[in-house]
Formats: structure tokens, C-alpha cells, sequence
């Protein structure tokens, strides 16, 4: 069970069996998204190139939480130290909070010293084989040891997912003007909601120097992209601001994916219908879930020509907002698509009630083997 006092958002899962189901269960998770991104892709919804982008965000992210379960696989025993309990937002995001991602960074950087500073895998295996025949104890102590040296060791290897994962840039067309089309793609764990945020822009570059190996245009995108990279912003704001800050870097399309909330009825105290759904559904263990995914697309309409000092102009973007729904000037998009993924059994029981507002939510079922299917 979660302890927690009444009021917390923030819940510490300080019961062992408790935190192993929660991290397997996100682990699990992460491979059904997987399978979402590739049935989007067989729709049509999503490149290849696209899927692969989202793929390893999604792949950093299983190992963010494979680390973070080894950092707390012991907890809830006598180890002879206290280390803590992993600290989950209960109420809005299912996921662990940002300082979780911060702490775990702040190890990485001196994973290499307490590596040097532990004894080997094979030498900490050997001394809880003698504690147990010789001394006829369980070697809680060494097991701790063990599985803070498998987490420093997951650390050292890199390829996690951080509060602010940099822009990286990926060409995809030369123009017969000569300009060229990258992908951008960067991501942020957003601390004022804690949950995983990806962005994907599509830019057209006029400059002179592909902008990846342009020394002076690239640091500073990437900087720029980097402070901007927060939920709470609509992506007109972010696009505009972009478009207005680079004259010759043209944003064509914009998409955000928020991955999150996660809502589970063993773990999260979420209001709404889901949580009425999970409780009805009485699911098996590991199929009490449903996993909400969010997408934010803003593409450019056109293009006009802006004045910039007394004898040039610059191209300036205008974006398409939503036009069917009255919305887009609120919403800050030109579209905004939102998925669930759950097991069968909460899926039925979501289709029996059928509450407001989940009529345009596309669904993905995850079979007892697996298997995603879209409704």
C-alpha cells in the first residue's frame, strides 16, 4: 500500500511489493505505447521516422524507470540505511514527480566515483552466498549493496530520460532553391505537471549552412527550444517566438505528445470518470491501468513578407487554428487528438458507461496477450 497523509498529492511508496508492481507496471506500459505508435503508423498517422523518434524517447524512458526501480528495489527492508521511497504524483500525473528525474541526474554525474568506490557485481554475489551458508542469514545489507551498484551501473550507460532532453536535428529534404527541411525533436519531464513531454518540429532553412552544422545558429536553437519547452505554453506561443527569433529558420509544423496522466486504482487518486471505470472494471493485477496520450499539432497556413530594417524583409509564418471548433485561438493548435490506452476489461466497462466527453477519445485496447487494437 501507498503511505501518504491526507491532502498530499505526492505519495511515497514505501511498501516493497508496492514499488516492484508499480515499476513493472510502467514497464509494461511502455511496450504497449510502443505498439500504439506502431499501429498510428500503419494508419498512417505517424512515419517511420516518426515512430522512431517517439520510440526512443519511450525507450529512455523504460530505462529511466528501470534504474529508478533499482534505486528503490530494497526499500521497505532493514538495509542498515535510509534511502527513502520513490515520491509519485498521486493526484494529476500517476507518474513519478520531476525531483525523482533530478536526484537521478545529479547521480549520474558521479556514478563513475561510487562505481570505483563499490565492490563488483561478482564480488558483492559471492559475499551474500557465504552469509547465507555460512551465517544462515538473509544478506538484506549486500542485496542493497547489490542494487545500488546495478543502478549507478544503469546511470553510467547513459541513454536516460532527463528533466530536459536537448534538441537534436534530422534532415529530411533539400528544396530545388536549395533550402533544407529538418525535423527537430527534443523533450522535457514538465515539473508543474510531472509527466513526459515530446516535441517534433518541422523547419525549412533558408541559411546558408545546414543549421546542425551551423556553430553559431545551433547552440542558440537549441537554447531556445530548451526554455520553451514547457506544457504550459500553447504551441502558437512557441512557434511564433521561434519564427520570430530566427529570420532565416522557417517552423512549418509544430506537434507536442504529452504521455500522461497514467491512471491506475491501486496507485492514483485521480478524479473523474476513469477512476470510476478502473474501480468498476475490478481488473487483474497489472490490468487495473489506463495510460491517456495527448497530441498537439500547429502548421503554417502561409507565409508573409515582414519589413526587417530599412531595405530587406523577412518571411514571417501564419498558422492554421482550429476551424471547426471555435477553439483553435484558445487552444493554440490546429488540432488536438486525444488517445487512451487500456487493457479489455477497463475498456468495457468504459464503453458500458460511456461518460461525456470520451465520444472523440480514440481508443487502444490492450488484449490479455498484448495485442493493441484500435476503437
Amino acid at each position: 500500500m501507498a503511505d501518504h497523509t491526507p491532502n498530499k498529492d505526492h505519495v511515497g511508496l514505501s511498501d516493497t511489493f508496492a514499488s516492484r508492481r508499480y515499476f513493472h507496471k510502467f514497464e509494461g506500459i511502455m511496450q504497449h505505447m510502443l505498439r500504439v505508435a506502431g499501429v498510428m503508423e500503419a494508419e498512417g498517422g505517424l512515419t517511420r521516422d516518426e515512430v522512431v523518434i517517439l520510440t526512443r524517447y519511450a525507450t529512455k524512458l523504460t530505462f529511466t524507470f528501470r534504474a529508478l526501480s533499482l534505486k528503490y528495489l530494497l526499500v521497505g527492508r532493514e538495509t542498515g540505511r535510509f534511502f527513502g521511497s520513490l515520491t509519485m504524483d498521486a493526484r494529476d500525473s500517476g507518474f513519478p514527480v520531476a525531483e525523482e528525474i533530478m536526484t537521478m541526474a545529479n547521480d549520474a554525474q558521479q556514478a563513475a566515483r561510487h562505481l570505483e568506490d563499490m565492490p563488483s557485481v561478482e564480488a558483492l554475489k559471492d559475499q551474500m552466498v557465504h552469509t547465507i551458508l555460512s551465517d544462515r542469514k538473509v544478506p538484506t545489507k549486500l542485496q542493497f549493496a547489490l542494487s545500488q551498484r546495478l543502478y549507478y551501473e544503469d546511470l553510467a550507460k547513459g541513454e536516460l530520460f532527463w528533466v530536459q532532453n536537448d534538441p537534436e536535428a534530422e534532415w529530411m529534404v533539400t528544396h530545388s532553391d536549395g533550402r533544407r527541411t529538418f525535423r527537430l525533436h527534443w523533450a522535457s519531464y514538465d515539473s508543474q505537471v510531472n509527466l513526459p513531454v515530446i516535441y517534433m518540429m518541422e523547419v525549412e532553412d533558408s541559411g546558408d549552412i545546414g543549421l546542425p552544422k551551423d556553430t553559431r545558429r545551433w547552440p542558440e536553437v537549441q537554447a531556445h527550444l530548451s526554455a520553451q519547452a514547457l506544457g504550459g505554453l500553447k504551441l502558437l506561443t512557441i512557434a511564433k517566438g521561434f519564427d520570430e527569433d530566427f529570420d532565416d529558420l522557417h517552423p512549418k509544423r509544430l506537434r507536442r505528445f504529452h504521455l500522461g496522466p497514467m491512471y491506475s486504482h491501486a496507485f492514483t487518486q485521480q478524479a473523474g470518470p476513469l477512476r470510476e471505470v478502473l474501480a468498476e472494471a475490478r481488473a487483474p493485477k497489472g490490468q487495473d491501468w489506463a495510460l491517456v496520450w495527448t497530441e498537439e499539432e500547429l502548421v503554417s497556413d502561409r507565409v508573409t513578407l515582414e519589413k526587417s530594417g530599412w531595405f530587406s524583409t523577412v518571411e514571417r509564418e501564419v498558422f492554421a487554428l482550429d476551424p471547426f471548433g471555435g477553439k483553435g485561438a484558445d487552444l493554440g493548435a490546429t488540432r488536438v487528438e486525444r488517445s487512451i490506452i487500456l487493457p479489455q476489461r477497463p475498456y468495457q466497462v468504459l464503453e458500458e458507461k460511456n461518460p461525456p466527453g470520451f465520444g472523440s477519445v480514440r481508443k487502444f485496447v490492450v488484449s490479455p496477450k498484448g495485442r493493441v487494437l484500435q476503437y
